[in-house]
């Protein structure tokens, strides 16, 4: 898979974190997200220490902090979800500048907010340092079931494909002068997207049968295979490991 599947996402780069297995990466991430999930929202100070943590990763994969916030956007729906929980939330409320709000709203914005961005932050810097081809490759090595590594790929290579029909209908309607200004043109955009999946689906069955045709019986051919060494796997380690003592330190204090 090229570049430019993954132009959004990826920063090349020959930092240790670029340099590590993929599959040690996942892990490591996987073990990160679960730990601060497991962590008490009450235990403040806990996730500013894995906000630390993850600042760390960045520094040491010379990610700037721009292109890490830029593609945390993806995490906005959920933070107006969030916001909007003190409002309508039931149970005891209080009064802040002027505002009756939920306090069981509040912790759980304030959960969904502190546990949602470190766990997008940390999958923007699992694929900021990794290559696409390389975490499938690595999802492989973790024993996921083939047949859903093959449809990630497949989604991943052909979404450019189908972008790419789509942007050439839009065309093709502007070169006619259709403009869409209301909802009297919804009946040719629900024209376009089902002409676009008639498209998409005889693409499919053309370039499955082409993949038939040169010997593919259900599995796609390893070329590498990337084994870790064991002290990858204790540099990998670094994140989830720090991290699983700082939640075993806030489940002490919050029980204390």
């Amino acid at each position: 898979m090229g570049a430019a599947h993954t132009a959004g996402l990826h920063l090349p780069g020959r930092s240790p974190v670029h340099l590590l297995p993929a599959h040690t990466k996942i892990v490591a991430v996987f073990g990160f997200v679960l730990v601060v999930v497991a962590t008490p929202r009450e235990v403040m100070w806990a996730f500013g220490l894995y906000a630390l943590l993850l600042a760390a990763v960045a520094v040491t994969a010379r990610v700037p902090a721009g292109f890490l916030l830029t593609r945390m956007l993806v995490e906005v729906p959920f933070v107006a979800f969030a916001l909007l929980l003190p409002f309508v939330a039931e149970g005891p409320h209080l009064t802040w500048l002027g505002l009756s709000l939920s306090e069981s709203g509040l912790w759980g914005a304030w959960n969904i907010l502190a546990k949602g961005t470190l766990g997008v932050a940390a999958s923007v810097l699992l694929a900021a340092t990794t290559e696409i081809r390389q975490l499938l490759l690595g999802l492989e090595r973790l024993r996921l079931p083939p047949m859903l590594v093959q449809i990630a790929a497949f989604m991943i290579r052909y979404l450019e494909v189908i972008a790419g029909e789509l942007r050439r209908m839009r065309i093709a309607r502007e070169s006619r002068g259709f403009q869409a200004s209301g909802i009297r043109h919804w009946g040719v955009l629900a024209t376009t997207a089902g002409a676009l999946f008639i498209r998409a689906y005889e693409r499919g069955e053309r370039v499955h049968l082409a993949m038939l045709s040169r010997g593919y019986r259900g599995s796609m051919p390893v070329i590498d295979r990337v084994t870790a060494r064991p002290v990858q796997w204790v540099h990998a380690a670094a994140l989830p490991a720090p991290a699983l003592l700082v939640c075993l330190g806030a489940w002490t204090t919050g029980s204390g």
